[in-house]
């Protein structure tokens, strides 16, 4: 396609960060639950399907980078990494992004249901890894779960508090260490 034949204004590539914020953008003038992934492929100047090669789901392009850094989180614990070093190597160096914005400004975008749901899976997620780290390393199962539900739910506290303090003031593992402070160590 030469450059002349090229939709005016349709960006040359397009990233799901590029979609990311076209949908905060859009959930701030519609909110959350009357954006389609229709409005935001529009709005980023790609077609619906096109979407879908970047996320499943408008949740997925604010959860996306998270959930790359649990999944890595999870493969770290899998390699021997202990809990809290896993879900600190998560945490580091994140940047704020579409999340820290939605989380910020959830109720001019009409996603707090949204934001409440995704969290439970992400805390759960962290959740599961973190326990399968201390049970790997001597803990008593029940401890080892309740623990890690424990870590889980500091990882997700942490996010919230640093996106609501504004994400760009202080790094996310300064707020993630405060929140795994407040975890006691497992049963053994």
């Amino acid at each position: 396609m030469t450059t002349a034949a090229r939709r005016p204004g349709r960006p040359r590539s397009i990233s799901r960060d590029m979609l990311a914020e076209a949908a905060c953008e859009l959930f701030l003038e519609n909110g959350y639950d009357d954006t389609s992934v229709t409005d935001i492929a529009s709005r980023a100047g790609i077609g619906r399907s096109s979407f879908f090669n970047y996320a499943a789901t408008k949740a997925e392009l604010l959860w996306g980078g998270l959930d790359e850094r649990i999944a890595a989180a999870a493969a770290a614990v899998d390699e021997g990494a202990a809990a809290e070093d896993a879900l600190r190597r998560a945490a580091a160096r994140l940047a704020p992004d579409a999340l820290a914005l939605a989380i910020a400004n959830a109720s001019a975008m009409r996603i707090e249901a949204s934001l409440e749901q995704e969290s439970a899976l992400r805390a759960h997620r962290a959740a599961v890894l973190a326990a399968r780290a201390l049970r790997r390393d001597g803990a008593d199962p029940l401890a080892a779960d309740v623990t890690g539900g424990a870590y889980g739910a500091a990882l997700l506290a942490a996010i919230r508090a640093w996106a609501l303090a504004g994400a760009g003031t202080a790094p996310l593992s300064d707020w993630l260490d405060r929140a795994l402070a407040a975890v006691p160590a497992p049963a053994r």
